[in-house]
C-alpha cells in the first residue's frame, strides 16, 4: 500500500500536568505526562519532538523562593542599607513589586529614577507627543516628580490601569524608607543624589553597571547580584539573583530556576528508555515577543531557555520557499515546482547566512523561536499545560 503524505507540519500541544510541589520528581512527571497524552491523545512520539516545561514548575519543584527579608538582608549588606539609588526597574507588581519591598526595607531612603517613557519592556510612563510638546530631550533631561506630574499628569497602564508612580512609592514608604523620585535616561544621573546604586534593569544590565562605574560609582549592583546565594537557609540563583523572579504571594517571590541541565536531559533519557524515541528538552519562561497594542516587550526573563539539550542549539537554517517560487523558478507550476524547490532543500548544505533565498526567515535562536511558541501555547493563566510538547518543528517541505 502507498505510504501517504504527511499533510501536517509543526503542531505545538499543551500538555495537562499535576500541580507541582517542592521535592516532586519533575523528570518523571513531565516524561510520563507527554507519554500518557500521547497514548490517551492517540499520536505517536517522533525523534526530535520537543518536550518543554515552564520554568515556575521548574523553580517550584525545586523550592526556590525568597522573603522580602531575606532580600532585604542581602540589600542591606551589600548596599549599606543608607540612600540607594534604584535605578530602571520594570513597572510589574508580578515582576518587580516584592522585590522593591525588599529593596526599600533595606535601606533608610530610596531614590527611584525610572527611565522614560516607558521601561524597558515598553510599559508606558509618557507620551512622545506630550513630551515634544513640552520640548524635553528624553536622551538627556532629569525630570523631577513635580515636573514629570506638570507634563504628563497620571499615566495609568493601558492594561492593568495602575499609576506604578504611586504605587511604587507608597510601597517604599509603607516598608519605612523615605523615597524621592526622579526620571532619566543616563544611569550616572542617580549620582548627583546617591552613590550607592541597585540597577534594576534586565537585558542592559552589563553596560548599565560598566557606565556608573566609570563615572565613580561607590558601589554598584545589579538584580543579579542580590539573593545570589542563600541568605538564612532561602533560594537563590547563582547566576541571575533576582533577575526572572515572579510574586508567589505578598512577602515571597518565586526565582528563577537554579541550573537544570541535568534535569532536561533526565527527561530526554526517560523518553528514550520508555519509547525509543531520542526528544529534545527544554525550560522555557518569557516568550520573546512584542505587543503591538500595548507596545509592551514580553521577555521580562533574563533569558528565554536558562536550560535545554544539545540538539536546540543554533539558529534555524531554512530557505524561503516564496522566494524559490518566485524567482528561482517562476517559470515552473504544479509537480515540477514541487520537485525543484524539494531537491534545492535536500541540496542546502552548511550556513545559509548570505543565501538570498534564505532572506526574511527568522534568524534567532532556536530556543528563543521554541519558547516563544511555547508560551503562547501555555499561556500565563487557568490552561494548566505547563508542559508543551512539539511536533515536526524540524520538518521541512520534503518530509
Amino acid at each position: 500500500m502507498e505510504k501517504k503524505e504527511r499533510r501536517v507540519g509543526t503542531v505545538s500541544r499543551g500538555i495537562r500536568c499535576p500541580i507541582i510541589r517542592e521535592g516532586d520528581n519533575l523528570a518523571e512527571i513531565v516524561a510520563n505526562s507527554v507519554i500518557e497524552a500521547a497514548e490517551i491523545e492517540g499520536f505517536p512520539l517522533r525523534d526530535r519532538d520537543v518536550i518543554a516545561m515552564t520554568e515556575s514548575i521548574v523553580a517550584r519543584s525545586q523550592g526556590n523562593y525568597a522573603t522580602v527579608d531575606n532580600i532585604a538582608a542581602d540589600v542591606k549588606a551589600k548596599l549599606g542599607g543608607g540612600t540607594i539609588g534604584v535605578i530602571f526597574p520594570i513597572l510589574s507588581r508580578n515582576r518587580f513589586a516584592i522585590c522593591l519591598k525588599g529593596i526599600a526595607k533595606g535601606a533608610k531612603k530610596i531614590v527611584l529614577m525610572l527611565s522614560y517613557p516607558s521601561d524597558e519592556v515598553g510599559n508606558s510612563l509618557a507620551t512622545y507627543d506630550l513630551i515634544d510638546a513640552a520640548g524635553i530631550n528624553p536622551y538627556s533631561d532629569v525630570l523631577t516628580l513635580e515636573r514629570y506630574r506638570e507634563v504628563f499628569g497620571v499615566q495609568k497602564l493601558e492594561f492593568t490601569g495602575v499609576d506604578y508612580v504611586q504605587y511604587y512609592a507608597d510601597l517604599i514608604k509603607e516598608m519605612g524608607a523615605e523615597v524621592e523620585i526622579i526620571f532619566a535616561n543616563q544611569p550616572k544621573a542617580i549620582l548627583n543624589y546617591t552613590d550607592c546604586v541597585l540597577t534594576c534593569d534586565i537585558h542592559t544590565r552589563a553596560r548599565t553597571k560598566r557606565l556608573l562605574k566609570e563615572a565613580g560609582a561607590k558601589v554598584v549592583c545589579g538584580l543579579d547580584d542580590i539573593m545570589n546565594s542563600s541568605i538564612d537557609g532561602s533560594g537563590y540563583n547563582e547566576k541571575y539573583g533576582l533577575l526572572g523572579s515572579n510574586k508567589s504571594t505578598e512577602e515571597t517571590i518565586k526565582l528563577f530556576p537554579k541550573e537544570c541541565k541535568d534535569l532536561v536531559l533526565d527527561v530526554q533519557d526517560r523518553v528514550l528508555k520508555a519509547t525509543g524515541k531520542s526528544v529534545e528538552v527544554m525550560v522555557y519562561g518569557d516568550g520573546a515577543f512584542k505587543d503591538p497594542q500595548g507596545k509592551i516587550w514580553e521577555l521580562a526573563d533574563p533569558v528565554v531557555s536558562p536550560a535545554f539539550t544539545d540538539g536546540l542549539i543554533g539558529t534555524p537554517n531554512e530557505l524561503k520557499l516564496k522566494y524559490l517560487a518566485d524567482n528561482d523558478f517562476k517559470d515552473l507550476s504544479g509537480d515540477a515546482l514541487k520537485e525543484a524547490i524539494s531537491a534545492s532543500i535536500k541540496a542546502k548544505d552548511g550556513s545559509l547566512v548570505g543565501n538570498m533565498a534564505a532572506q526574511g526567515t527568522t534568524p534567532r535562536q532556536l530556543t528563543d523561536l521554541i519558547g516563544s511558541l511555547c508560551d503562547l501555547t501555555s499561556g500565563s493563566g487557568d490552561k494548566g499545560t505547563p508542559v508543551v510538547l512539539v511536533q515536526g518543528y524540524f520538518d521541512n517541505y520534503t518530509n
